[in-house]
This record gives C-alpha cells, sequence and structure tokens, in this order.
C-alpha cells in the first residue's frame, strides 16, 4: 500500500478517535441548574455552598436561590448553608432542581405537600424521628427491663407520629419508582409525544413491590406490555 495512502487514513483514524474522546467529555459534562428554598417560608436561598460529592466541584447560590454546577443524574449535591441544617439530595431527574433546607433545630409539619419537598436525607431522618416517637416501649433502670408505656403507646405525640411514618414511607415508596419509571427509561424502548407520556406515566405506574423484586428485563417487559394496553384504551372502537 503506497505510504501516502497508509498516512492519510492513519490521518483520518487519529481525527475520528480524537473526536469520540471530544465528545465522550463533552457528554460527560453535564450541568446541573436548580433552586434553593426554605421549607417553612419557601423564600429563596443565597450564598448557600452547593458541593457535588462526586466530583469535588463547588458552587454558591445568587441572590434569588439559583445554582448551576457541573452534575450528572445518579450524583449527590450537598448542601450548607448559616442557620440551616445541612442536607444532601439525589439527583435523579433532569431538568430544574428545587431543594429546601431546614432550619437548624426547627421541626416540620408532616403531610403530603411538605414532605415531598424534601430530600431524601431528610426524608430518612424524619422516618427514623417518627418511629423513636411512635415506640410504645420504654427501659427504666430504677424498675429494671422494658415496660409498656400506656401514655406513649395512646398518647398525642405517638399517634400524630404513627400518622407520619405512612406519610413518609410512601413518599420513600414512591420515589424510589420514579428513580426506576423514567422517562428517559420509557422513551429508549417507546418513543412517544411528551403528553402521551405524561399520560402513560400516570395510569401505568408500577408498583413499589414489583419494583422491588423486578429486574431490568422484568421493567423492560412491563413497560412493552403496558404500552400496548394504554394503545388499545386510546384506540377508539370502530362501530359496525
Amino acid at each position: 500500500m503506497d505510504s501516502k495512502i497508509m498516512m492519510h487514513r492513519i490521518k483520518h483514524l487519529l481525527i475520528a478517535s480524537l473526536l469520540a474522546i471530544f465528545g465522550l467529555k463533552t457528554a460527560d459534562a453535564q450541568q446541573l441548574q436548580g433552586i434553593v428554598y426554605d421549607l417553612e417560608t419557601s423564600q429563596t436561598l443565597s450564598e448557600v455552598e452547593v458541593r457535588n460529592l462526586r466530583t469535588g466541584e463547588k458552587t454558591e447560590t445568587d441572590l434569588q436561590g439559583n445554582f448551576t454546577i457541573g452534575a450528572g443524574i445518579n450524583d449527590y449535591l450537598s448542601f450548607l448553608a448559616r442557620d440551616y441544617e445541612r442536607d444532601t439530595a439525589f439527583i435523579y431527574q433532569e431538568g430544574v432542581n428545587r431543594i429546601y433546607l431546614v432550619r437548624d433545630n426547627s421541626s416540620i409539619r408532616i403531610d403530603e405537600v411538605v414532605v415531598s419537598k424534601i430530600t431524601d436525607s431528610r426524608l430518612t431522618k424524619e422516618i427514623e424521628k417518627a418511629t423513636l416517637n411512635s415506640q410504645a416501649v420504654e427501659t427504666s433502670k430504677n424498675r429494671g427491663g422494658l415496660r409498656i408505656s400506656p401514655s406513649r403507646l395512646f398518647g398525642r405525640e405517638a399517634k400524630q407520629a404513627r400518622a407520619s411514618i405512612k406519610i413518609l414511607q410512601e413518599e420513600r415508596e414512591s420515589r424510589q419508582v420514579d428513580r426506576v419509571f423514567t422517562n428517559e427509561f420509557i422513551l429508549n424502548l417507546i418513543p412517544m409525544e411528551k403528553d402521551e407520556l405524561a399520560l402513560f406515566r400516570d395510569g401505568y405506574r408500577p408498583s413499589y413491590e414489583f419494583i422491588q423484586q423486578a429486574a431490568k428485563e422484568d421493567l423492560t417487559a412491563y413497560v412493552i406490555e403496558a404500552y400496548a394496553k394504554f394503545k388499545k384504551r386510546q384506540t377508539p372502537t370502530l362501530k359496525k
């Protein structure tokens, strides 16, 4: 083979390799946008330190609470602000992430609206706190051993704690389903319009129990079968 032709081919291979490497680096360099709020007042928070725990990159929120940082799906971000509890958020969806921070030593009013705003790490803390407050068993150094406390079992605080646990656990299970039953996963299997995707996800959302034991192949089969049912329901029946 002519040396000029050989050199020409090698040059093209090198260019192609460099373009591929550049493309991979560009794909990895994702920018994540978010806004940080006070949970109680919903006011935006400035000067909050935001750090990507995987890369070490950090930034601060501006006067409107906005931040932009290099991060992608499955990254963890930490949030540090004066007079607020340090918190960590797991990134599992694209788009603008809204982060709500809690003031030091403040209590959270547990309901569906508030719980949906708190981060996963705060959600775990609240479940642990509610579980502790709902327990009716006490230890006594003076009397020895364990004893049942009727006041803790039937008291107002224990009842509220048990109600809170249900709300908190339902929210945690819902988030775990959302992390698996994502738009990206569905669209990789079945291309569809945005409005159709929203209807499909809402109507054919898998259960938490299924997600817990399903392998990727099981979820793939579920989406394909569910979409077939979805399209059948969407198609009007022709009258004879």
